[in-house]
C-alpha cells in the first residue's frame, strides 16, 4: 500500500527576533505583495521574490521553505492588518452605527490593494487553515456580534446565523468588486450598507 508524501509545510521556518531579521523579512513579503500585484502567478518564484526584496534566495529559505510559506505568511499580515483596525475602531453604543464602521473598514481593506487582496482570497481557500487566521476571524466575528447585540436584535438570530450571514454578504460583495476592478470605495460602501442593512431590518421582524 503505498502512502502519500506529507505536503510541503507552509510553516515559516523561524520567525524574525531581531530588527535586522524584521527587516528581511518584511522586504520579502512587500516584494512577494508586489509581484502578485503586477504578474500575478506567472513571475511569482522564490527567486524573483528574493530578487526583487534584494536578498539572497538562501536568506530567504533561512524564514521560508516555500513559496506557499510566503503567502502564507503574506494572508496572515493582511488579516492582521483588518482586525487591528477593527479593534481600534471606535467603541460605538449605537450598534448599527459600528455596523456602519465595520463595513467601512471591510470595503477600504479591500480595495486598498484590489489585485492583491483577490489574490489572497483564492490562495486563503487552497492553503490548510491556520491557528492565527482562525483566532483573527473569531475575535472579528465577536466584535460584529457586539455591535449586532447593542441593535437589539433577537439572541437566537445572532447565536445561529446573523454573523455568519452578514460577514458573508459582506466578504461576497467586496470580494466581486475587486475581482472587478471596482476602486470607488465610497459607492461600494453605500451598496453594502444597502445589502446588510435590508438583511438585518428582515430578521429583526
Amino acid at each position: 500500500m503505498s502512502h502519500r508524501p506529507p505536503p510541503p509545510s507552509t510553516t515559516p521556518r523561524k520567525q524574525p527576533r531581531q530588527r535586522r531579521s524584521a527587516v528581511t523579512v518584511a522586504a520579502i513579503l512587500e516584494a512577494a505583495a508586489r509581484i502578485l500585484e503586477t504578474t500575478g502567478y506567472d513571475g511569482y518564484t522564490t527567486n524573483a521574490v528574493a530578487a526583487r526584496a534584494g536578498v539572497s534566495v538562501g536568506s530567504l529559505y533561512q524564514y521560508f521553505p516555500n513559496r506557499d510559506a510566503i503567502t502564507r505568511a503574506l494572508i496572515e499580515q493582511e488579516s492582521g492588518a483588518l482586525l487591528s483596525d477593527i479593534l481600534a475602531m471606535e467603541v460605538q453604543d449605537n450598534g448599527q452605527q459600528g455596523i456602519r464602521s465595520l463595513l467601512a473598514i471591510a470595503v477600504h481593506h479591500q480595495l486598498r490593494r484590489p489585485r492583491l487582496a483577490r489574490l489572497l482570497d483564492a490562495e486563503e481557500a487552497r492553503l490548510p487553515a491556520s491557528a492565527e487566521l482562525q483566532h483573527n476571524g473569531e475575535r472579528a466575528a465577536a466584535v460584529l456580534r457586539g455591535c449586532l447585540e447593542k441593535m437589539g436584535l433577537p439572541e437566537e438570530a445572532i447565536a445561529n446565523t446573523a454573523v455568519r450571514d452578514v460577514m458573508a454578504i459582506t466578504r461576497g460583495m467586496v470580494d466581486s468588486a475587486g475581482s472587478h476592478g471596482e476602486s470607488d470605495q465610497q459607492a461600494l460602501l453605500v451598496r453594502v450598507t444597502a445589502a446588510v442593512s435590508g438583511y438585518l431590518a428582515a430578521i429583526a421582524r
